[in-house]
């Protein structure tokens, strides 16, 4: 990983900034056969995600245990870096942590890279398998998020288990806030909070973007 990439990305997700577990990640994984679809009614509009069970089972399973559980319901995109990302679901507006399971297994080197508009597990930059609820949306191509050597937490990657099948206007629209300073952060929180008002699985969308081509990560 470039050397400039790693260190923002150790500055967004700090050991504080994760909860304490309250209980096992899930270990079985939806039906990979059938697409799910999650709608994220947030404070700047809808943003629809499209989740791949087939490539990141255990990650989907453990976002779906959340979601289904109404975790996300009221946190906030904590995390606003325009260039980079957008990450959300573990803090309330006031910056309180949300409490967490227990992390679940990396899945990065599934064949799916970190493109503009894919959705992945947020984690420790020190600890390859510390995902728990928080995700972010890539808001442009991040091959450096990819894993290249699982060996290394640094660069054992990021995992990507969906991708925003509509609302990508309304994750753009994220990157144009005004952010600063505030709670457990040095940088990049939004002034006024974007908040996850509502969080479910939702039907198809009636139409759909061409997937990602998927990238075999070594």
């Amino acid at each position: 990983m470039h050397p400039t990439a790693l260190l923002l990305f150790a500055l967004l997700l700090p050991a504080k900034a994760f909860a304490t577990p309250i209980a096992p990640a899930p270990t079985t994984a939806p039906d990979a056969a059938a697409p799910v679809y999650v709608a994220l009614d947030t404070s700047l509009g809808r943003v629809v995600i499209e989740l791949d069970a087939a490539r990141a089972p255990l990650t989907v399973a453990n976002f779906l245990g959340y979601l289904d559980a109404g975790h996300y319901n009221g946190t906030i995109f904590h995390r606003v870096v325009p260039n980079l990302l957008v990450q959300g679901g573990g803090f309330t507006p006031d910056l309180q942590a949300k409490p967490e399971r227990a992390p679940v297994v990396n899945e990065a080197g599934n064949g799916l890279s970190n493109l503009r508009g894919t959705v992945a597990a947020a984690r420790r930059p020190d600890s390859a398998d510390s995902a728990g609820a928080q995700f972010f949306i890539n808001v442009v191509d991040n091959p450096q998020f990819d894993r290249s050597d699982a060996t290394n937490p640094f660069t054992a990657g990021y995992a990507v288990f969906g991708r925003v099948v509509a609302g990508m206007a309304v994750v753009d629209a994220m990157r144009e806030v005004e952010t600063g300073p505030a709670g457990p952060f040095p940088s990049r929180v939004p002034r006024t909070p974007i908040v996850i008002e509502h969080a479910s699985r939702t039907e198809t969308p009636p139409t759909l973007p061409p997937a990602p081509m998927p990238r075999v990560d070594r």
